[in-house]
């Protein structure tokens, strides 16, 4: 078996855990890996709707465009990036090696994880529309 980059560490901060525990319970039966996008409502939680993030996959050519972005993500990056693609912002932080980790997101179908000296990341694949149509962010701070 491959190693996969960005795997999941064998404990989660409790916050991201709390993200995690979400999406696994929006997977519908044992016929799927993943939720569905439409599913996801960020108002379930809303503790942590501040730290998450709702970004549209593109397959061809492969991009990234940030839907909904908790505020507090966007004051730690400086701006609201709400609306652009990643690849249209300057990486800094909570979005260092972003695109690196929403594509090995998209491409495995599975939760990856991400930690810098002063926050941790985490990003969960959404399904729609046959095929990895979203990625859900979550961001806490170390």
């Amino acid at each position: 078996m491959a190693l996969v980059p960005f795997a999941l560490p064998a404990t989660l901060e409790p916050d991201l855990a709390a993200v995690h525990a979400y999406w696994r319970g929006l997977i519908r039966g044992e016929a799927s890996d993943m939720p569905y996008w439409d599913d996801v409502k960020l108002s379930d939680l809303p503790a942590l709707a501040d730290r998450l993030t709702l970004a549209t996959a593109f397959a061809k050519p492969e991009r990234f465009r940030f839907e909904i972005v908790g505020k507090e993500i966007s004051a730690r990056y400086g701006k609201d990036f709400a609306g652009r693609f990643a690849d249209e912002i300057d990486i800094n932080a909570p979005l260092d090696f972003f695109r690196s980790q929403a594509s090995v997101t998209v491409e495995s179908g599975a939760p990856t994880y991400f930690r810098a000296s002063d926050y941790a990341r985490l990003l969960l694949p959404l399904w729609g529309d046959g095929h990895i149509s979203m990625v859900l962010a979550a961001v806490v701070r170390l």
